[in-house]
């Protein structure tokens, strides 16, 4: 039996005695935890949705019976869609945890631009205690304020950046429209999350400006998944996590290389998560390094939901906001990037000879508050334009 084998072996059988959800997932299934005695065999537990996961907590709320610790431990609770209370529990292996800031080379005498919000989502906050736990000081700018970043990055000297790749090419244009280059930028490490990490991208970061780079795969239920490094295609997956690519349709594992869902089992004993759907796409590496597994690339998502500035925006959101208005026939998403920017505009079909004075901003002020997202506009469209069989949200971006 391999490490990886006894460590799910235990891993199951604890989650089996300590959290209720977990065991009553399994018992539906039929499946025991001795049936599970390697990686191979959780492919008898089914696939746990997202969509499944938020009925969980919403039927057993605050935690869905997945926390096996007292919930007066925790030191933060999240918030994602759904709502799902995601519980932070303190981390078994920290320093593991570290591993993509370390291989940027953040220690003792850098500083640090913390990009992410800090509030309701956990990266802001978690990369603050990484970045510090690494010897380095911690500039907790959050999103915004381009100008005022730029003015704090030169006068504090700062050496590092974290958040998305699209605010820093932001950063960096505004930077050049005010008369500093790259030689004048401080700036020499970054890591990156939230969305696609473009070659373009990578290639001024690292070469216009000499920047040390890694772009981190995670979510706010498995927190960071894996990181990049150099010449290596993809993810190297971080510790905490085993991975299997599924078959969307039916949750069973495939043949490394191949592409399905990715479906994450976190060795998280106080929050434990089995065979949790994702909903990304993504191949396994059929010659994982040493260390561990390689996952070779992320294709998109499986569902309808679509991640935008670093938030999922799912169909039901904009529902949930069209439920109030009994004028709306439909409703749709659409997604677009002009100049390096995440849009999104709303279209709404009107019942016939319903009126839609006043209704927009209404409408826009609710799918904002129901997302955590900002609507940048909405558009009221003919009659017939939105087919009720297509998707609610329409990912029109280009990366590259």
């Amino acid at each position: 039996m391999t490490d990886i084998d006894e460590r799910i072996r235990q891993f199951v059988r604890q989650a089996y005695d300590q959290a209720p959800a977990i065991r009553a997932l399994m018992d539906a299934a039929g499946a025991r935890p001795s049936e599970i005695q390697r990686a191979a065999d959780l492919a008898k537990i089914p696939v746990l949705s997202k969509d499944s996961l938020v009925e969980i907590h919403r039927e057993n709320p605050p935690f869905g019976g997945f926390l096996t610790i007292d919930p007066f431990d925790l030191p933060r609770i999240y918030i994602s869609p759904g709502p799902i209370y995601d519980p932070q529990p303190p981390a078994a292996d920290a320093e593991a945890q570290l591993a993509p800031l370390r291989y940027i080379g953040l220690g003792r005498g850098d500083r640090v631009l913390n990009t992410f919000m800090y509030h309701l989502t956990p990266a802001g906050l978690l990369l603050d205690e990484a970045i510090r736990a690494c010897g380095a000081t911690v500039i907790p700018t959050g999103p915004g304020n381009t100008e005022l970043q730029i003015m704090m990055m030169m006068a504090l000297g700062a050496t590092g950046f974290v958040g998305q790749p699209s605010y820093l090419v932001t950063m960096l244009d505004k930077a050049e429209e005010l008369g500093m280059g790259p030689e004048s930028l401080p700036l020499k490490k970054a890591l990156f999350s939230a969305e696609p990490y473009t070659a373009s991208q990578q290639a001024r970061f690292e070469g216009d400006y000499n920047m040390q780079t890694t772009s981190a795969y995670g979510t706010a239920d498995l927190g960071i998944v894996g990181y990049s490094r150099k010449n290596l295609q993809g993810f190297c997956i971080m510790p905490s996590v085993y991975l299997q690519v599924c078959d969307p349709e039916t949750g069973e594992p495939l043949p490394a290389g191949e592409t399905g869902e990715i479906v994450a089992t976190t060795f998280n004993e106080a929050y434990p998560l089995i065979r949790f759907g994702t909903g990304d796409l993504g191949a396994l590496s059929p010659n994982p390094e040493r260390q561990g597994q390689q996952l070779i690339g992320l294709y998109g998502r499986s569902g309808d939901a679509i991640k935008v500035r670093g938030m999922f925006l799912h169909p039901n959101q904009l529902q949930h906001a069209a439920s109030h208005f009994p004028e709306i026939k439909d409703i749709q998403a659409v997604i677009t990037r002009p100049e390096n920017r995440d849009v999104v505009t709303v279209n709404v079909e009107l019942h016939e000879g319903a009126s839609g004075e006043g209704l927009g901003e209404k409408l826009q002020s609710l799918a904002q508050a129901a997302a955590r997202l900002r609507i940048d506009a909405v558009n009221f469209v003919e009659a017939g334009a939105i087919d009720p069989k297509a998707r609610k949200i329409i990912d029109q971006r280009e990366w590259d």
